[in-house]
């Protein structure tokens, strides 16, 4: 069984026991995250989000680790413009405990219905078709110089 989870603005796949390290959480203990999308060992996806709500992912925070440094260094031509950074993002170690499927019948409590065929809705009363927007009116053209070019004289 695998699940896809989304922290730090990124996703990751993951199966249990598989150590992963994600943008730093601030947090210690145990993490769970709501899972964008669960495959269980028989192949079956549970990707809608009502069958979702119900399956979670657990995982143990182990520590926090900085990343490679990555050297910023600006530069301008015959200017003497240098400007020089770096950065080291931090991350949480995390190793996955365990994946919870989504429940049986979960996706039928939250509204779906028996019935094989929707009922279709009545067609609403006829409205009148929208205006298009009026066109702005165009600006008027720009100035040019007051100077008229010279003419050249020849000799």
């Amino acid at each position: 069984m695998y699940a896809i989870i989304r922290t730090g603005g990124k996703q990751a796949k993951v199966q249990e026991g598989d150590v992963i390290d994600v943008e730093r959480l601030h947090t210690e203990g145990e993490v769970t995250f709501t899972p964008l999308l669960v495959v269980d060992d028989k192949g079956k996806v549970f990707s809608g989000r009502d069958e979702l709500k119900t399956a979670k992912v657990t995982a143990k925070v182990l520590g926090e680790t900085a990343g490679d440094k990555v050297d910023i260094f600006k530069y301008k031509a015959k200017t003497g413009y240098r400007r020089r950074g770096g950065h080291r993002q931090k991350y949480t170690t995390l190793e996955v405990t365990k994946i919870e499927a989504p429940k049986k019948g979960a996706a039928k409590t939250a509204g779906a219905t028996d019935d094989p065929e929707p009922a279709k809705e009545a067609p609403s009363a006829a409205k009148p078709a929208a205006k298009p927007a009026a066109k702005p009116a165009a600006k008027p053209a720009a100035k040019t110089s007051a100077r008229k070019p010279s003419a050249k004289k020849e000799s």
